[in-house]
């Protein structure tokens, strides 16, 4: 199973997609939680107090996927499914795309707002710096110190990033893994005599 996802880390550039007048202005934007979508869109909307829809989609999540669309008073499915078609056509995650549409004055009919909605996510998306990022799992390894050169050496050949440590009575290491890799490393050092290793929760680093 793939320990590879992508996203974005920036946001993108503003795009803009015409059509009979009508406006779309586009934006792809990093977010990794409800309360980053609400903020975002709140800024976005600031930016554009007098446009008539703000239509978005957002994908949240690696392996356990959050995600929402909102037509924000355009017709059922017309705006919030065709932008997040594009966030699953370029397989990304953890992306909030809005479209904020300006009414030119002549109805581009459901189709048309198909078309429109659409083509300004993917144009957001094109505009956006698309990353591919791997899956980390994270252990706690606690050791006396006259394990710390074997420890250190299993860290650096196997490319275990350290994102913690505390030398006190003992040492205390926090390493970050590729999910692919992960039950080698952890029974590695689970067999490792006078090694306590923990698996943690991403959201406890």
């Amino acid at each position: 199973m793939s320990d590879l996802y992508k996203t974005i880390e920036k946001p993108s550039e503003e795009t803009l997609f015409k059509d009979k007048n009508s406006k779309f202005y586009g934006y792809a934007l990093p977010v990794s939680s409800i309360e980053d979508v609400k903020n975002k869109l709140e800024e976005i909307q600031k930016k554009h107090p007098n446009a008539g829809h703000y239509c978005y989609a957002y994908q949240i999540g690696i392996e356990e996927i959050q995600y929402r669309v909102n037509d924000d008073g355009e017709p059922n499915n017309s705006a919030g499914m065709p932008i997040y078609g594009q966030i699953q056509s370029f397989d990304v995650t953890n992306v909030l795309v809005i479209s904020v549409r300006y009414f030119g004055g002549v109805k581009l009919g459901v189709s048309g707002l198909i078309n429109a909605y659409r083509t300004s996510a993917k144009l957001s998306l094109e505009a956006a710096n698309i990353k591919e990022k791997t899956i980390k799992l994270y252990f706690k390894l606690i050791f006396d110190y006259d394990l710390m050169s074997k420890v250190m050496r299993y860290i650096k050949e196997n490319n275990l990033e350290i994102i913690n440590q505390e030398l006190a009575l003992d040492c205390k290491y926090v390493v970050a893994i590729r999910k692919k890799h992960a039950n080698k490393v952890f029974n590695f050092f689970k067999q490792l005599y006078k090694v306590e290793v923990e698996k943690l929760d991403s959201n406890s680093i």
